[in-house]
C-alpha cells in the first residue's frame, strides 16, 4: 500500500489558530500530535506501507518534513509540491502518475486528507483492508461514514435501493449527493441509504489513471505536462517533485469527486463507523471535548461564572467568561475570536475580509516557521522590533544584508556561529554581537541543541522584505 496524503487545506473556519502559513494539518491535538502526524501514523498502522506521498504547497515543505522527522519514518517519503492549490483532482492525479513511474500500475494508493481525525483506528484498518481488496479488483473505492445526525455541511453517498449501510462490506454507489438542506439531511438520516462522503479513497494506480483518461482526459494531459517540466531532487530518504506555476496554472481546478467519482461506473463504497470528524469548524472541534455539567467545554485555562454551553480554547493564558451562553471563544497571542456556536461556518468570512485588507493576520501567527527554525515577534513599535529566534541544530539562515535596519543578537541558549561582515565568530550563552545596516551576515547553529537568541532590530523600516540574500541553503532569493 502507498499512502497519499493531501495536505492542501488552509482551514479558514478554524481561524485564528489555523492560518495560511500554519494551516489546519499542523494544528496540535490534546495528545501533542498534529493532524498531519496522526494521519501519517494512521496510514502506517494499516499494514505494509511501501511509501508515503504528500501533496502540499511548496511553502510548507520544510514544515511538513519537520513534522514527519519527529515520527522517525521508516519508509520512503515522496513530496509533490504545488505552487498553489488546484483542488483534489490534480493532486490525486499527480500522485498517481508519480506512483505509476515508481511502482507500476498495480500499486495501490490510499488517499487520506491530512486534516481529518479518526478515533477508532482499528475500525479504520479493517475498512482499509476491505477497500484494498476491492481496489485490487479494479474498483474505485471511497469510504462512507455512517451518519450520526442530520448534517448539512457534508456531501453524501447514496447506495442502491435495498442497500444496507452497515459497516464491513463493499457496496455499489447509486450517486453522490451535494450538501443538502436541513429537511433533506433529515430524510437521508431516516432513510438508511446515505453515508457521509469522507473524502478518503483507495485505488489501484492503473485503474485510476484509466478512468481519469476516460472521464477527464484534459486533466491527465495537463498534470502530465506539469510533471514533465517539474524540478526534482533527492535527499536522505525522500524525493521532492516541484511543480512549476507556468504549467500547473494551466491545469483545471476540480475535485476528484466531480472529475471522476460522480462519472465512473466502477465506484464502490465501504461503510465505516470510525469516530470520524473532518474538524471543519470550531463547533466540530468543540464536539471533541467532554462537556461539564453546564455544557461548557474547555481547552487550556478558563474560569466561568454563570455560563452555559460555552467552548473556550485558551492554551496560553486565562480566559474568564461571566454570564454568557452558546459562545465559542478562541484566544491566540495576536487575535481573539468570539462567535455564536450556530455561526461557526461564518468564521471564514472574517478571514476573507482580513485577506482583502492586506494585513497578515490571516497568514501568520506571531511565531513564524522557517526552514531553519522559528521566530516570534515579542514586541514592536516605532523604529524597533524584538524577536525570539530559534535555530534547529545544524541549520543556518541565509547570508544576507539589510538596507534599513541594524540588529543586536544576544544568545540565551546554545552556540551561535556568526558571520558579521569580514568576521566569523562563535557566541555562547549571554554573549552578543551588533550587525550594522549594510553588513553581510549569517547565523548558524553548529551545535546539537536548539540555538535560542533574542534579536533587537532598529531602523527606519523593519519589514521582512528588507532583505538581500547572497547564499541560501533553501533555494530562496
Amino acid at each position: 500500500m502507498n499512502i497519499v496524503t493531501i495536505a492542501g487545506g488552509v482551514g479558514a473556519r478554524l481561524w485564528p489558530v489555523s492560518r495560511e502559513a500554519n494551516p489546519k494539518p499542523f494544528i496540535k491535538m490534546e495528545d501533542g500530535l498534529s493532524l498531519l502526524q496522526k494521519t501519517f501514523l494512521r496510514g502506517k498502522a494499516t499494514g505494509s506501507v511501501e511509501s508515503v506521498t504528500t501533496v502540499t504547497n511548496r511553502e510548507l515543505f520544510f514544515r511538513t518534513e519537520d513534522e514527519y522527522r519527529e515520527l522517525s519514518p521508516s519508509m520512503p517519503l515522496h513530496y509533490l509540491l504545488e505552487p498553489f492549490g488546484r483542488n483534489t483532482a490534480p493532486a490525486v492525479c499527480g500522485a498517481a502518475l508519480e506512483l505509476q513511474g515508481r511502482y507500476g500500475d498495480d500499486a495501490l494508493m490510499l488517499v487520506l486528507p491530512a486534516d481529518h481525525l479518526v478515533k477508532n483506528e482499528s475500525a479504520f484498518t479493517e475498512a482499509v483492508a476491505l477497500a484494498a481488496e476491492a481496489a485490487a479488483e479494479g474498483r474505485l473505492v471511497t469510504f462512507g461514514i455512517q451518519p450520526t445526525h442530520a448534517e448539512t455541511g457534508f456531501g453524501y453517498i447514496e447506495v442502491p435501493e435495498g442497500g444496507d449501510i452497515a459497516a464491513n462490506q463493499v457496496l455499489n454507489v447509486a450517486r453522490f449527493v451535494e450538501k443538502p438542506n436541513r429537511e433533506l439531511a433529515e430524510q437521508y438520516l431516516a432513510g438508511g441509504r446515505h453515508l457521509w462522503n469522507s473524502g478518503m479513497f483507495c485505488f489501484r494506480v492503473g485503474t485510476l489513471l484509466e478512468e481519469l483518461t476516460t472521464h477527464a482526459p484534459s486533466l491527465v494531459q495537463g498534470v502530465t505536462a506539469a510533471l514533465d517540466v517539474a524540478s526534482r531532487s533527492e535527499g536522505a530518504g525522500h524525493t521532492v517533485t516541484r511543480l512549476m506555476p507556468e504549467t500547473f496554472g494551466a491545469v483545471e481546478d476540480d475535485s476528484i469527486d466531480y472529475a471522476l467519482m460522480e462519472k465512473s461506473d466502477r465506484v464502490a463504497v465501504v461503510p465505516c463507523d470510525l469516530g470520524w470528524s473532518d474538524i471543519g469548524s470550531w463547533q466540530a472541534m468543540a464536539d471533541l471535548v467532554e462537556p461539564d455539567e453546564a455544557g461548557n467545554r474547555i481547552v487550556g485555562e478558563a474560569e466561568l461564572e454563570g455560563s452555559r454551553n460555552v467552548y473556550i480554547h485558551s492554551p496560553h493564558r486565562l480566559t474568564a467568561a461571566v454570564g454568557v451562553e452558546d459562545l465559542m471563544i478562541v484566544d491566540t497571542a495576536d487575535a481573539l475570536l468570539v462567535a455564536h456556536k450556530d455561526r461557526s461556518q461564518d468564521v471564514k468570512k472574517i478571514v476573507q475580509r482580513l485577506k482583502a485588507s492586506g494585513g497578515e493576520l490571516h497568514q501568520h501567527h506571531v511565531t513564524v516557521h522557517r526552514p531553519w527554525g522559528t521566530y516570534t515577534v515579542l514586541e514592536e513599535g516605532e523604529g524597533f522590533k524584538m524577536k525570539r529566534i530559534e535555530v534547529k541544530p545544524g541549520a543556518s539562515l541565509s547570508l544576507q544584508m539589510h538596507h534599513h535596519r541594524s540588529e543586536h543578537w544576544i544568545v540565551v541558549r546554545g552556540t551561535a556561529k556568526v558571520v558579521n561582515g569580514e568576521q566569523e565568530i562563535l557566541l555562547r550563552t549571554n554573549e552578543s554581537t551588533y550587525i550594522p545596516a549594510g553588513h553581510k551576515h549569517r547565523l548558524e547553529n553548529p551545535g546539537i541543541i536548539p540555538l535560542v537568541m533574542i534579536e533587537v532590530q532598529s531602523g527606519e523600516y523593519l519589514g521582512e522584505d528588507d532583505i538581500v540574500r547572497f547564499e541560501d541553503s533553501y533555494g530562496r532569493c
